[in-house]
C-alpha cells in the first residue's frame, strides 16, 4: 500500500496544499517553522482520530481553534489521501477523504468517504459516505460482476458523530476498502523516538514485535529479533559494528529481578557496557536498525530529523537503510536539516517547504529546472541546499 496524494485544506499552517506522485522514499526539508512538523502531524493526527474519535485528536492538539488554519474557524479541515492497493487482485486507486467541522462547540466529521474505480472507466465509487455519523456502506463490493446499480448500501449510523466510519466498518472483512485502510492507519508508525525512553532495564515478561513510537521497548524488540529472527539480528549486529568503533557485540540480559538490559560490548573490554553507559548515537543507529530490519514493515514510517545524535558521516548509510525499507514494502517520510543526509537524495525523492503570506507551500526539486539539471551533471542535494537552491528553505 502506497500513499501517492496528500492534499490539505485548513490544516494548521496549510491553506491549501497538495502533494503529488509521492515516492516510496520521500524527504522534506525546509527553514525552521516551514511546517515540516505540521506535515508529519497529518499522519499522527489520522491514526489518534482512528485509535480515539476527533475530539480526543483535536484536544490533544490545543482544540479546533488550535488545528484549523488561522482565519479559517468558521470553515473545514480537509484532508484527503489517495493510495494504491490491490482489490480482488487488482491494485486500484482509493481515496479518503476527511472532513472535519465544529458545530455548536463539538467537534464532528462533515463528511467522510472511501471511493475507488471497479474498473478501467467510469467514476470512483463511493462504497463508504458518512456525513455526521450516519451514512451508507457497500457490503458487496468485491463482486466485480455486478453493475454499480446492483451493488447493495447498508445504512449505518454510528455512536457519535466525532467517530471515524472506518474505525466501526473498517473491522469487518465484507467492506474491503475500508478494512484495508483501517489495517493500514492502525499499523503506521509515526516515530517520537527519545533516548532516555530507550535506556534502562525493562520488565522480560512483556512482548513487543515491533519497535514503539518512542522506543521505549528496545530491549524487548531486540531480544525477539535475536530469539525469533536471528539471521535478521545478527545482520544488525553487523551493521553496528561497520559503522560505530568498538562495538563487536550486543545482548539482550536478564537481570535477577526479571528484567531485560542492553549490553554492548567492546572489542577493547573485557566486561560489555550496560546500555545506560551508551552514547546516544550508538543506541540511537542500534534503535535505527531494530526499526529499519523489522521482519514485517510498517506500511508507513515518519521520522524526523534522524540525523540528531549521529555522526555525519553515518547519515549516507542510515538514508540507503531507509531506501531500503521502502523498497521493501514500507513508505517512508523523513524530515532533515542535514544537508549529509540530503546529498543520498535523488531528485524524485525531494519536497521543500516555504512560508508565503503566512501559510506553508510545497516546492518539488525535481519541478525545479536549475536543480534537475545540476543533478543531472551528478551534483549532490545536499550540496545544492546549501548553495541555496532550495529558495525560501536555507539549511538552519
Amino acid at each position: 500500500m502506497k500513499i501517492e496524494t496528500i492534499r490539505l485544506k485548513n490544516f494548521k499552517a496549510f491553506e491549501d496544499v497538495e502533494l503529488l506522485d509521492i515516492p516510496s522514499f520521500c524527504i522534506v526539508v525546509g527553514a525552521n517553522g516551514a511546517g515540516k512538523s505540521t506535515l508529519f502531524d497529518v499522519f499522527g493526527f489520522l491514526k489518534d482520530c482512528l485509535t480515539y474519535n476527533v475530539s480526543r485528536a483535536l484536544q490533544s492538539r490545543g482544540g479546533f481553534k488550535e488545528v484549523v488554519s488561522r482565519g479559517k474557524t468558521d470553515q473545514s479541515i480537509y484532508i484527503e489521501l489517495q493510495f494504491r492497493h490491490p482489490i480482488n487482485n487488482t491494485e486500484r486507486l482509493v481515496t479518503y477523504l476527511l472532513e472535519i467541522a465544529q458545530k455548536q462547540g463539538k467537534a464532528i466529521v462533515e463528511r467522510e468517504i472511501l471511493r475507488y474505480k471497479r474498473g478501467a472507466a467510469g467514476k470512483p465509487y463511493h462504497f463508504l459516505d458518512f456525513q455526521r455519523g450516519k451514512g451508507i456502506a457497500i457490503k458487496n463490493e468485491e463482486d466485480f460482476n455486478k453493475t454499480d446499480e446492483e451493488l447493495t448500501p447498508e445504512p449505518q449510523e454510528l455512536d457519535s458523530a466525532d467517530i471515524l466510519a472506518v474505525k466501526g466498518l473498517g473491522q469487518f472483512q465484507r467492506f474491503k476498502a475500508a478494512n484495508a485502510f483501517r489495517e493500514m492507519l492502525e499499523n503506521w508508525h509515526v516515530s517520537n523516538f527519545h533516548i532516555n525512553d530507550a535506556r534502562g532495564s525493562k520488565d522480560a515478561a512483556g512482548y513487543a514485535e515491533h519497535l514503539s513510537v518512542s522506543g521505549d521497548n528496545l530491549q524487548l524488540v531486540a531480544n525477539h529479533l535475536h530469539e525469533n529472527h536471528p539471521k535478521e539480528f545478527q545482520r544488525i549486529i553487523e551493521k553496528m559494528k561497520s559503522r560505530v568503533p568498538g562495538v563487536s557485540a550486543i545482548s539482550s540480559v536478564s537481570t535477577d529481578d526479571g528484567r531485560l538490559l542492553l549490553k554492548f560490548q567492546d572489542g577493547s573490554f573485557k566486561d560489555p557496557f550496560i546500555d545506560k553507559y551508551v552514547s546516544d548515537g550508538t543506541l540511537k543507529m542500534f534503535a535505527y536498525l531494530v526499526l529499519l530490519h523489522d521482519p514485517r514493515p510498517h506500511p508507513l514510517l515518519c521520522i524526523e530529523e534522524p540525523e540528531n545524535q549521529l555522526y555525519p558521516t553515518l547519515l549516507l548509510e542510515l538514508a540507503e537503510e531507509f531506501r531500503s525499507y521502502a523498497q521493501r514494502g514500507g513508505q517512508v517520510f523523513v524530515s532533515t536539516h542535514s544537508p549529509d543526509f540530503l546529498n543520498a537524495a535523488e531528485l524524485d525523492e525531494v519536497f521543500w517547504l516555504v512560508k508565503e503570506n503566512g501559510y506553508s507551500k510545497v516546492r518539488r526539486a525535481k519541478d525545479d529546472s536549475q536543480i534537475a539539471a545540476y543533478m543531472n551533471d551528478g551534483d549532490k542535494m545536499g550540496y545544492l541546499w546549501k548553495q541555496g537552491f532550495f529558495e525560501g528553505a536555507d539549511p538552519q
